[in-house]
């Protein structure tokens, strides 16, 4: 009952926003928020929220999602993001036991759109060469895979576009995920760098916009993450009280 209660509350903001998404776009200001998932149903099913910027994927999700690690693979669900309203960019992650063969992966996965797709690497020495070519290439970048604050150095000094953090999995490690965090945007900003946090491997609503009200503006996280956001009870019964005025006293279709 409670996730049909969410859905119900998530399909209304929809018609209500959808409307005004585009005339107001500018108000989102700099956040990007990623739907961290390689699941095409959840894509359909939260994208039309209007909230998120685009969609991220590894080759682990690809895994989960049944989908095969390939490059003819990863291009035809580009292909299919690219094509739901609102997916301003794709990240896809290259993979290769060498600098060359990242580096040529990387090349034929953003063939696709070079100005929407990001190439995820992991920072790595090789991972971090090969995303070396593959900006002076013209490729959008985003480092991954980062557990010390310290690799913020070597994504604002490569100047990639991205460096993602593993949030939880820092936490899991015995690390202070949030101070590690926060620590990798000091030093980009102490650097000068316009390279993006996007902070990834979120298990709670809670950690997100404790490290928001910090300044902090970049996230992608998975659809129960996303569910979560509308789990608040008090909004759900403040919904249905509303339906329910509206329906006693007002024309629902009758004429329409």
């Amino acid at each position: 009952r409670e996730t049909m209660n969410t859905l119900k509350v998530i399909s209304i903001i929809i018609n209500l926003i959808l409307p005004f998404t585009s005339a107001f776009g500018s108000f989102r200001g700099s956040n990007r928020l990623f739907l961290d998932t390689a699941i095409v149903s959840e894509w359909n099913a939260l994208m039309p929220l209007g909230i998120f910027h685009g969609i991220t994927t590894n080759p682990i999700l690809l895994e989960r999602a049944n989908h095969d690690c390939t490059i003819a693979s990863v291009q035809s669900l580009i292909l299919e993001a690219m094509s739901i309203t609102g997916c301003e960019e794709f990240m896809c992650q290259a993979w290769g036991y060498d600098v060359e063969e990242i580096y040529q992966i990387g090349m034929k996965l953003s063939e696709v759109d070079r100005k929407r797709v990001v190439v995820k690497v992991p920072v790595t020495m090789e991972g971090t060469k090969a995303a070396s070519k593959l900006i002076n290439a013209g490729v959008r970048v985003c480092l991954t895979a980062c557990y010390s604050s310290d690799q913020a150095i070597i994504a604002a000094g490569l100047g990639a576009e991205y460096l993602a953090p593993y949030l939880g999995r820092m936490n899991d490690a015995g690390k202070d995920g949030m101070g590690e965090c926060k620590r990798m945007q000091d030093i980009v900003n102490g650097m000068g760098s316009s390279t993006r946090i996007i902070v990834a491997s979120i298990r709670d609503v809670k950690s997100m916009g404790d490290l928001m009200s910090h300044g902090m503006d970049t996230f992608t996280f998975s659809p129960n993450v996303a569910t979560d956001l509308f789990r608040e009870q008090l909004t759900i019964d403040a919904a249905n009280d509303f339906e329910a005025a509206s329906r006693r006293g007002g024309d629902h279709g009758d004429g329409v």
